[in-house]
């Protein structure tokens, strides 16, 4: 059983970037334990993470959907007034335009509108608005651009500010 849970202890630190000394127990400033007791070897395990630096070549095809404009990264609303974002993409075939509130997908309803333009053969508009806007809609949106290629995310922090007379 305490075999056990010092493996488990060991693994834990070397998976959140430790060294080997620190899962052993016992490192002092700037990862230095004491004089003259030899190095300290880092056993960090490399962590993957899928990508626009991958070799698959997925993001890095020249026809993947990219978004090229996009509103601001933050915005204050007043309540009662339209919430605006905007996002362009460009890709060939040209891309479609998702938009997420807090990571979930938006869907149309009357105080919702999407408007996209097809600009040529590869580009994409997407307005959304929000009218009249509420404390609810305040959070984190994003729009994504994706075609057979690649996927692109932006992202659009809002809050609401109260004016008091």
């Amino acid at each position: 059983m305490k075999y056990r849970l010092i493996v488990s202890i060991f693994l834990l630190v070397m998976m959140l970037g430790g060294t080997v000394e620190a899962a052993k127990g016992g490192i002092g400033r700037a990862g230095v334990r004491g004089r003259g007791r030899g190095r300290i070897y880092s056993a960090r395990m490399p962590v993957i993470i899928p990508g626009r630096n991958t070799n698959s070549g997925y993001y890095e095809n020249k026809d993947g959907a990219r978004i090229i404009k996009s509103s601001h990264f933050e915005l204050d609303y007043m309540l009662g007034r339209k919430i605006t974002f905007f996002c362009m993409a460009r890709g060939f075939p040209r891309p479609e335009i998702t938009w997420y509130k807090d990571d979930i997908e938006l869907y149309h309803h009357k105080f919702f509108q999407v408007h996209e333009w097809a600009v040529g053969n590869d580009t994409i508009k997407s307005k959304m608005e929000i009218d009249p806007a509420t404390q609810k809609d305040a959070g984190y949106y994003s729009c994504q651009a994706d075609n057979q290629y690649a996927v692109d995310r932006r992202g659009f922090r809002t809050d609401y500010v109260m004016i008091s007379y």
